[in-house]
This record gives C-alpha cells, sequence and structure tokens, in this order.
C-alpha cells in the first residue's frame, strides 16, 4: 500500500485554500471595488442635484463666473449629452458640462462644474501631472487596446517575451490612471477654493459639496486599484510560468 504523507497533503491543502482566498479577493477587488464607487457617485449625485445652493447660479454660470475670474476668458463652456459626462478639452479650451450640470441650480452642479474649471485652471498654469498625463494618453491608448491581446496571445503560443511586451504596454495604461488621481484630486482642491472665494457657496454649504466632489474621486481610486490589480495578476502570471 502507499503511505500518505499527511503533513505533505496538509501543506497543499493550505496552499490551495491560501489560492482560492487570493483569488476571492481578486475578483471581490475588481467587481466589487468599481460597481460600489459608481454607486456612490450616482447616489450622492441624485441626492445633492435636489439641493439648491444658495447664490442659485446654474453649472454654467459657476463655470463662466470661475473662468473670469481666473483670467480664462478665452475658454468656452459648451453643454454636452449624457449624464456626468462632463469634461475639460486641453486642445480646445473648452469645459462641456452634461445638461444637468449646465442647468442646474444644485450643490452637484456647482462642484462638477467647478471641478471641471480646475481642470482648465491646471491647463494654464501647466500643473506638471496634467502635463504628464497628457504626454502619456498616446502611449496609455495604445497600450490599453493592445496589452491584453498581447498578454493572452504570448501564453497561449509558449512567447512568454510577447507577453512580456503585452504587460508593458498595460503598465503604461496603468501608469496612466495613477497620475490621473493627483490632477483629479487637486482639480477638486481648487473647485472647493473657488466656490468659497467667488461666494457660489456659503460656509455651511462646504461639507454636502465635498462629499459630492469626494464621491466622484472614488470612482478614479477603484479605477486604479482595479488597473494594478490587473496588473500584478499578469506580471505573478509572467513570472510563475518562468519558474515551471
Amino acid at each position: 500500500m502507499t503511505k500518505i504523507d499527511l503533513k505533505e497533503t496538509n501543506i497543499v491543502t493550505m496552499e490551495g485554500i491560501l489560492r482560492m482566498g487570493a483569488y476571492l479577493i481578486y475578483f471581490i477587488l475588481i467587481m466589487l471595488v468599481p460597481l460600489w464607487a459608481q454607486s456612490r457617485v450616482k447616489n450622492t449625485y441624485k441626492k445633492y442635484s435636489k439641493v439648491a445652493t444658495s447664490s442659485m447660479m446654474t453649472g454654467a454660470q459657476v463655470a463662466r463666473k470661475i473662468l473670469d475670474d481666473n483670467g480664462l476668458y478665452d475658454v468656452q463652456i459648451e453643454e454636452t449629452k449624457g449624464m456626468l459626462s462632463d469634461h475639460y478639452d486641453p486642445r480646445k479650451k473648452v469645459v462641456r458640462l452634461s445638461s444637468g450640470i449646465y442647468h442646474g441650480h444644485s450643490m452637484a452642479a456647482s462642484a462638477v462644474a467647478a471641478h471641471e474649471v480646475g481642470h482648465a485652471i491646471q491647463d494654464q498654469e501647466s500643473y506638471a501631472f496634467l502635463r504628464f498625463r497628457t504626454a502619456l494618453v498616446p502611449v496609455a491608448s495604445f497600450g490599453s487596446n493592445v496589452s491584453f491581446f498581447l498578454i493572452i496571445a504570448g501564453f497561449l503560443l509558449g512567447m512568454l517575451e510577447l507577453a512580456t511586451v503585452g504587460v508593458v504596454f498595460m503598465g503604461a495604461a496603468v501608469l496612466f490612471q495613477l497620475i490621473t488621481l493627483p490632477v483629479e484630486f487637486d482639480a477638486s482642491n481648487r473647485a472647493m477654493t473657488q466656490l468659497v472665494s467667488t461666494g457660489v457657496i456659503r460656509n455651511n454649504e462646504e461639507r454636502e459639496t465635498k462629499k459630492v466632489l469626494n464621491a466622484a474621486a472614488m470612482t478614479y481610486v477603484a479605477a486604479a486599484l482595479v488597473a494594478v490589480a490587473e496588473l500584478l495578476r499578469f506580471v505573478f502570471m509572467i513570472v510563475a510560468s518562468n519558474q515551471d
């Protein structure tokens, strides 16, 4: 009869449990965290889009006032379709606000509009992280489009060098996500400063406005966490394949 080494069996079982636990944490990270962040920003926006600011200014008026107060008369404001599709276009020097933000008189509208203008102010001041992120756009865009296919093709064909190239391109996309964090947080800080200094909101409205900005920031944090987790997963896979 074959003798069973119980100690070795227990070690193998423990390794299996740890591996299952790692996979569970990974899937929770990439599935639940983004869902939680999206849910939080939608619920926060929904709540504070019903609360008007004391100034009763629309998002478009808030954006225009902050732009003018900072000498950005050449930056235009346009209404765009979609919900929370607001953004600043540095190439055309345009702040684009979704209809709800553009016409809204709420705390949510003021916060989002001021945040996008914060990016315009960053652009004016040549904010270092914004310039770095802009320079990364071509590489990050290419990396996000081809990296996954290169990695999968590399593993299927047994060409770890190809998979490694894919991981490098994915790393550029992940770096873009990480650089986005200080850019977004800085824009939110600028937004709060401008909203208070221009009198758009009063002191008793700062807390609610910060909740809107913080909820939006969490979506970028969640995206960065998922991107890093994906990158690390493929890095570990390549390392493990090299050890076999």
